[in-house]
């Protein structure tokens, strides 16, 4: 007796896996695609956030007062973003900053990470009909601030 596929049905399981795995592949790649981007303004809401919390316990009476509240912010940015990889190329000082305005009594502390750093680590695809995959604007930007 003779057992397996008839003739007629050798390439369907072929045909069947190359079509479930393009689908399966799509949607890992969007998963993985955009959970970066998602973790890194996770991270950079949370580093500007506890920079500006940080800078509070500065006492107002410290002479040069803003001086040394812009450094408080700025190693803090520094201590809360060192997780991440050099390959997102993320530079500290150029696409952070952390600014007091005297005259306001505002400390302002923000991230302002250019996409396009992203895309030398993840590829981003264009996909007919749907477009860029991931679609994310130019800038990933997080800011606090905090009026003293």
């Amino acid at each position: 007796m003779k057992t397996g596929l008839p003739k007629s049905q050798k390439g369907a399981v072929a045909i069947e896996f190359a079509l479930v795995f393009v689908i399966f592949f799509a949607v890992f790649y969007g998963l993985v695609s955009y959970s970066v981007p998602l973790v890194l303004m996770q991270s950079f809401n949370e580093a500007t956030s506890e920079a500006v919390r940080r800078s509070v316990a500065v006492d107002p009476t410290t002479p040069s007062y803003a001086s040394v509240l812009v450094s408080t912010a700025n190693a803090t940015l520094t201590q809360q973003l060192s997780w991440v990889p050099p390959a997102l190329n993320l530079v500290i000082g150029v696409d952070t900053s952390a600014a007091y305005n005297a005259t306001t009594g505002t400390l302002t502390v923000t991230v302002n990470y250019p996409v396009s750093k992203l895309n030398q680590v993840i590829p981003f695809l264009v996909l007919p009909g749907v477009g860029t995959v991931p679609n994310l604007p130019t800038f990933l930007t997080a800011t606090s601030s905090l009026q003293f």
